[in-house]
Formats: C-alpha cells, structure tokens, sequence
C-alpha cells in the first residue's frame, strides 16, 4: 500500500514513515502544501496522512484537491489539536478518517486496516470502523497516556472540565464491559 504522509515534522515523520515501513507500506513524506499536491500528482498514493497544521497553513485546504486527483484515496487527518468542530470539518471537506497524535502504531494501522502480527506471528485481522462512542473513548485513553495519566492535564488538552472527563471515565462504555 502506497502511504502519503504530509506532515512538518521531520521527526515526528521519520518516526512515523519507519514504524510503517516495518509492515510492507511504501511510505513518501513530504512537509508544505504546495509539495503535497505534486506528490500526490506523482506517487498516486492510496493513503494520504494529512497534518492539520502544515508550517503555520492549514492542512484542510488540500482535502478537496486531493479527492479531486485521487477520488479513491483515502485521507487521515493527524492533529495535535484535536477538537470536534475541525473533525466534522475535516469529514464534509471529504476526510475518512480524524486521529489525534501521538498516535500508536496498531490504532494507525487498525485506521488504515493494515493486518497486524502479533507476537507469535499469527495474523489477526482488524475491524474496520470505531462507533463514535469508541472513537471518543479511544481518543481519550490517548490523550491520557500522552498525559501520563494525568486527569487534570488531560482535561486541559480536550478542552473540558476535569470533572466531566472524570465522569467520562466512570462510565466506560458498553463495548468495553465483559459479560
């Protein structure tokens, strides 16, 4: 699978391009708006990784061009600023899918329905889609890993109340409960 990754951070980019490399993806960065465009022009990727924030521009504005060359190539947007009015932007501008970084490896792949070997080499497949219930849980569970498991810190960095995130945690959703 070709994987464009449009992202301003070198390192952040090298790190990422490497860790899906490791499972057979043929990764292409590149870091400007303007390069993205002729990089999709010439490596047709099937996969673009879009950064929100490309060098201070935003990365919305290139969804549009990209489904217009590619209308099959699915676009991630990637963003440290995750918020719930740029995700619905992002899905009416033609978005599939909207992650939060730092983003782990298997929830990247699991997004780009890559088939992931566990420790024992056996293949296990990955389901395709997150309930928005997941998605949010997930997304948060992130978010507090990123924070150390800081509640406060974390709270901060989703733009809500430290007592509302708490809440949250209290009530894990269903599909996490055992039977």
């Amino acid at each position: 699978m070709k994987v464009l990754l449009i992202e301003d951070d070198c390192a952040y980019a090298s790190v990422l391009a490497r860790r899906l490399s490791k499972h057979q993806l043929q990764v292409e960065h590149c870091e400007t708006n303007s390069e993205a465009l002729l990089m999709v022009r010439n490596f047709l990727p099937e996969v673009v990784l879009l950064d929100m924030y490309l060098a201070g521009d935003s990365g919305l504005p290139l969804i549009s061009p990209i489904k217009h060359l590619l209308p099959n190539c699915r676009i991630i947007l990637l963003t440290g600023y995750a918020s719930i009015a740029t995700a619905v932007e992002a899905i009416k501008l033609g978005a599939d899918d909207y992650l939060a970084k730092p983003i782990d490896t298997e929830t990247l792949l699991k997004t780009l329905k890559v088939t992931v070997k566990t420790a024992v080499n056996e293949q296990i497949s990955i389901p395709d889609k997150l309930s928005a219930e997941q998605a949010e849980w997930e997304h948060i569970q992130q978010v507090l890993k990123a924070n150390k498991g800081n509640i406060s810190a974390a709270a901060r960095h989703l733009s809500m109340h430290r007592r509302t995130l708490q809440r949250k945690l209290k009530k894990r959703p269903s599909f996490h409960q055992k039977s």
